[in-house]
């Protein structure tokens, strides 16, 4: 028997991305949707409620949850301590102050007269950064005379406020002052910097402007979030120029490199296409990030991430049991990498099934995306024989509640109802 249940079936184990339990009100999405199916289900079924924030996904404490240590710990079968809460337990002890790969990079460029760039998404959403782990790294750079540290600020408008850029530029400067060290050099949006579906033209637009000055020249930062159309996600990339209208800086030879996202995958892009850039003209630096990333390049991390085998993954392949991955492209890797302990090597007992759907500029047009294809896969790998396990991942309720419309949401939760059923 091949199946997980008892008829020898798969089992099937079912993500509603975004469907969480909160009162009811008229700005609970949930609350206004139709969803039959779904809740008869709550109302005659054994169910129950978990925690997926803080501590209880391994982060901070109050720190929202998101897909990514969801399906982490679904994966692990344990909370794991997250990268952003390892990163934080050093900062709190002191330990990063002390830490020996930060020191060494401040020491060694200080004494070369080099440069320290730090590169990262400068908002406190707690998803992909921490600002205020910023003011860390200025002070370590301080402490050591780095003679020049420029910031290469990257603004957010998706994990915190759009409109809230210029604020978040604010506090930037004000770590640097208290720090005693650091100039703001580049702005760019998240949407060219932290592209991670393959968009070259935007990964090397932020490249360009971070390494060679090359973008729009804006004598004060807030200029380039306010000349922007898009928000603060595609504030276009801009260099801070000097009164003379030159770029105030590029990346040169032996400079150092910092990235402070806590999160690896909407920077690593960037990082690979940076580093990549600068050796092709001949400029050798030292890079560095704040936590582990899973780049092509070798980039040294300060921290590495906690240790996630022995989970499901781990567990269905040392039996011998075939599972099947299905989702969308927005949550294929989740059902993969995160689900796996963010481990990427191809496993003999897995098979990977990412549904394209429909493609829509704005899903909020199409709340549907391709949950019909997604669900009919389902099916279909339900009725194999040799399958032990199915996990699906139905993305509506997440991804379109991202783009903040509430109509458009109430619409993906009943297609996600209607899918299921």
């Amino acid at each position: 028997m091949n199946g997980l249940n008892a008829n020898g079936t798969p089992g099937v184990l079912l993500v509603l991305d975004g469907w969480g339990h909160a009162p009811q009100g008229q700005a609970n999405a949930l609350t206004l949707a139709h969803t039959p199916l779904l809740d008869q289900l709550q109302a005659k079924c054994p169910a129950g409620l978990l925690h997926a924030s803080g501590e209880a996904v391994g982060l901070m404490p109050g720190t929202v949850g998101n897909s990514e240590t969801g399906h982490l710990v679904i994966g692990a079968g344990r909370a794991l301590p997250y990268d952003s809460l390892l990163v934080q337990q050093q900062i709190d002890s002191g330990a990063m102050r002390e830490h020996p790969k930060l020191n060494e990079l401040c020491a060694a460029t200080a004494a070369a007269g080099k440069a320290l760039h730090l590169i990262g998404l400068c908002s406190d959403g707690q998803i992909h950064s921490n600002i205020e782990h910023l003011g860390v790294l200025l002070a370590a750079a301080a402490e050591h005379g780095v003679p020049r540290v420029w910031i290469h600020a990257v603004t957010d408008g998706r994990d915190v406020a759009d409109g809230t850029a210029v604020r978040y530029l604010t506090r930037v400067v004000e770590l640097a002052q208290e720090a005693g060290a650091g100039r703001l050099a580049t702005v760019t949006g998240r949407g060219y910097a932290m592209d991670k579906s393959g968009r070259e033209d935007l990964t090397e637009a932020a490249v360009l402007a971070m390494a060679d000055g090359q973008g729009s020249l804006r004598y004060q930062p807030q200029e380039a979030v306010v000349c922007s159309e898009g928000g603060d996600e595609w504030v276009l990339p801009s260099v801070l120029a000097s009164p003379d209208g030159q770029p105030t800086t590029s990346i040169t030879h032996h400079d150092a490199v910092l990235f402070f996202n806590f999160r690896s995958d909407r920077i690593q892009q960037l990082a690979d296409r940076l580093v990549a850039h600068l050796q092709r003209s001949g400029r050798q630096v030292f890079p560095a990030s704040l936590a582990q990333y899973d780049t092509r390049t070798s980039i040294p991390p300060l921290i590495h991430r906690a240790d996630a085998s022995g989970g499901l993954a781990d567990e269905l392949e040392n039996a011998r049991l075939v599972s099947v991955r299905i989702a969308e492209k927005e949550k294929f890797e989740h059902v993969t990498y995160y689900l796996n302990g963010r481990d990427a090597r191809p496993r003999p007992t897995e098979e990977h099934l990412q549904i394209v759907g429909a493609q829509a500029p704005d899903y909020r047009r199409r709340p549907q995306m391709g949950i019909a294809e997604v669900a009919d896969a389902v099916c279909a790998t339900a009725e194999r024989s040799d399958v032990a396990l199915v996990v699906a991942n139905l993305a509506n309720i997440d991804v379109v509640g991202h783009t903040g419309d509430l109509q458009a949401t109430v619409r993906a939760a009943e297609y996600t109802d209607a899918a299921v059923f």
